[in-house]
């Protein structure tokens, strides 16, 4: 593990996390699961399958997932981070492996639920009846993302939507990340325009990674404004 300073500002392990998941469902999105950190290394924490508080029931959770945690120090203070799922892992038990935040992105306040950012980056959709038309983005996220859709554009709830995404980051480059996404839900604005949540059904894990990196970018653009 890192060194003994570092050490001390993560959980440690048989500590509980609490757990909130970025589905796109806003209902799902409040749900609080508890899991028990089974071990740690320098990138990842190993935890056990998330129960439901409440229900006990088990969550299943999928490579790719982001979710936003804390977990409780000396004098009941709850320490948050934003994380997402690696993999998953079969010890005695089935455990899933996260990633390991950064120090300094763990917090005593809890500043965004999850890893989404407010983005207006160009996308491109098609839908499976073979229209294509570009939008613009509302936010974007590991999980999924939202666009705004004119009045004059047709997309139901349940479709499945062809895209990509242009992603600049701060060192002056570009990707250009293709995926394939399911409408959860399409919010009517008081304009003639609507915001459609899309969440991811397949993407590449390089390129998943490619949109996390952006939102970690903004994120600490964000706190240093």
């Amino acid at each position: 593990m890192k060194n003994e300073w570092v050490r001390a500002l993560y959980p440690k392990i048989n500590d509980v996390l609490y757990i909130q998941l970025d589905t796109g469902d806003e209902t799902e999105a409040k749900i609080i699961y508890k899991s028990r950190i089974s071990d740690m290394n320098d990138d990842s924490i190993f935890m056990e399958v998330p129960l439901q508080e409440g229900t006990g029931r088990l969550k299943k959770l999928y490579v790719g997932d982001e979710l936003s945690a804390y977990f409780l120090t000396e004098g009941g203070v709850k320490n948050y981070f934003n994380s997402y799922v690696l993999s998953h892992h079969e010890d005695v038990i089935r455990l899933v492996r996260i990633k390991l935040p950064e120090p300094e992105h763990i917090t005593k306040v809890q500043r965004r639920s999850f890893l989404r950012v407010q983005a207006d980056l160009e996308l491109s959709v098609t839908t499976k009846e073979g229209a294509r038309f570009l939008a613009r983005t509302d936010d974007v996220g590991g999980g999924g993302i939202s666009f705004h859709l004119r009045h004059d554009q047709t997309i139901t709830e349940g479709e499945v939507l062809s895209c990509w995404i242009l992603i600049p980051y701060k060192n002056g480059s570009v990707e250009h990340v293709p995926f394939e996404g399911e409408v959860v839900r399409i919010k009517q604005l008081p304009t003639s325009r609507s915001i459609v949540m899309l969440k991811f059904n397949q993407i590449l894990d390089m390129e998943r990674q490619k949109l996390i990196r952006y939102c970690f970018e903004r994120q600490f653009d964000f706190r240093n404004r």
